[in-house]
């Protein structure tokens, strides 16, 4: 697979809402990975939320959107973010030294309990980047 480029929304709290509202407009698969999805410990309140979801559309969009972490603060207008993901790890790891260096490490690159290798950083401009690198089998 090849590394792609597509937007991340953040929602507070509808995000399955929302997805699915993207889905019924654009068409195209939607898969939905829920807090306790994972095995590990849901925060309270989350057990219905959204850690990720990933609509794939016959026109070859993708769009991307998770329920926001507890902790983290909804502001609408500033709720996204440029998710890069794809398995050429070398690439991803040098768009993210380039990304993260003058900027925030907000997530440090490294394994997750997916089993991808994922980071967050906010660049020099203010901008939210994620960058997923897929556990190639």
């Amino acid at each position: 697979m090849a590394s792609r480029l597509n937007p991340y929304i953040s929602f507070s709290g509808d995000a399955r809402q929302a997805m699915e509202f993207y889905q019924s407009v654009l068409g195209g698969t939607l898969n939905l990975s829920g807090y306790g999805d994972f095995g590990s410990e849901t925060p309270p309140g989350y057990e219905d939320k959204v850690m990720h979801g990933m609509l794939e559309t016959p026109s070859g969009y993708t769009l991307m959107g998770a329920d926001n972490p507890p902790g983290m603060e909804h502001r609408p207008g500033t709720n996204f973010s440029v998710s890069l993901s794809g398995d050429d790890a070398d690439e991803l790891r040098g768009y993210w030294e380039k990304l993260s260096r003058s900027g925030t490490v907000a997530v440090p690159l490294e394994k997750q309990m997916w089993g991808d290798v994922f980071g967050m950083c906010v660049d020099k401009f203010g901008i939210t980047w994620m960058v997923n690198i897929t556990e190639q089998g």
